[in-house]
């Protein structure tokens, strides 16, 4: 493999070149997983044209790390603070793998006074494959809670043409219509705006394309699945997106925010998704 410092938009990256022919770039500003270029050549990740590069706003596309808040749910920034801030390069890293950090600091502890760690590491294990996992760490001597989640923003050619399977039986928040009911479709197609916290799965969940199929896992440590798409009219009223981005991306994120996870001090807890772009696979969870 290889790691090397390249500028983004004129912010820090890291750019890894895995044995397997994946490439990853990830961002320092906000510990942003920008890009995933499978082996295959196709990427996988959906980077806003429009997105705000200037080392303070929240980058619109690939992943986003919302942590210690979710959403609007809290005092705090939305999404929290830490998308929003620079991360430092972890250098003990295992092959195939970019690992970057944040520590509390005056800064942080002026909104929300808790000492933490974060670690992010996205992996490559194997060819046309995706980890993410982030560690949080309680380095304070009082125990706090947080929630989160790896904001994932997959790439797709044409949304009208994409389902993604898994999700039925699932309980279901609808945010855009304030509902809770279960998900009774197979199959969940998009065109409108759609923003739903659905229980997640045991098992992973399919996107399915008309070029191929993208497996989606994550950890028991995120119990929930968040599914969005802005669709046409929120979308030409976002800033940072085109008005045809609705059509090229679909959100599905591991998340822990319905309850707050609870870490003593001295000990922390790992939040991971993993994306599998094999033709033919499968993935296990723990």
């Amino acid at each position: 493999m290889s790691l090397r410092q390249i500028t983004v938009h004129g912010q820090p990256a890291i750019e890894l070149s895995a044995a397997t022919g994946d490439q990853v770039t990830v961002a320092l500003h906000g510990g942003h997983v920008l890009s995933w270029r499978s082996a295959d050549g196709t990427e996988r990740l959906y980077l806003s044209p429009r997105a705000v590069f200037d080392g303070h706003a929240a980058i619109r596309g690939g992943v986003p790390v919302c942590f210690p808040q979710f959403n609007q749910r809290g005092p705090l920034v939305k999404h929290g603070f830490a998308r929003n801030l620079p991360w430092q390069v972890v250098s003990d890293v295992a092959p195939d793998t970019v690992v970057v950090g944040l520590r509390d600091s005056d800064q942080t502890r002026a909104a929300w006074p808790q000492r933490f760690a974060l670690r992010l590491s996205v992996h490559v294990p194997e060819a046309n494959v995706l980890r993410i996992e982030l560690q949080v760490h309680n380095t304070g001597a009082t125990p706090w809670s947080f929630t989160a989640a790896l904001h994932s923003y997959l790439q797709v050619d044409d949304l009208a043409e994409v389902h993604l399977r898994g999700l039925q039986g699932a309980a279901r928040w609808d945010a855009v219509r304030d509902e809770h009911s279960t998900e009774s479709r197979e199959a969940l197609r998009f065109g409108d705006e759609f923003d739903s916290v659905y229980a997640a799965p045991v098992h992973p969940l399919v996107l399915h394309t008309p070029t191929g199929d993208l497996q989606i896992s994550s950890s028991s440590s995120c119990p929930e699945t968040v599914v969005w798409n802005p669709g046409p009219e929120l979308c030409a009223r976002l800033a940072d997106m085109p008005a045809d981005g609705w059509r090229h991306m679909l959100c599905v994120e591991a998340a822990a925010i319905d309850t707050p996870v609870e870490l003593a001090p001295g000990t922390e807890v790992r939040l991971w998704q993993q994306l599998d772009a094999r033709p033919s696979s499968s993935s296990s969870i723990s």
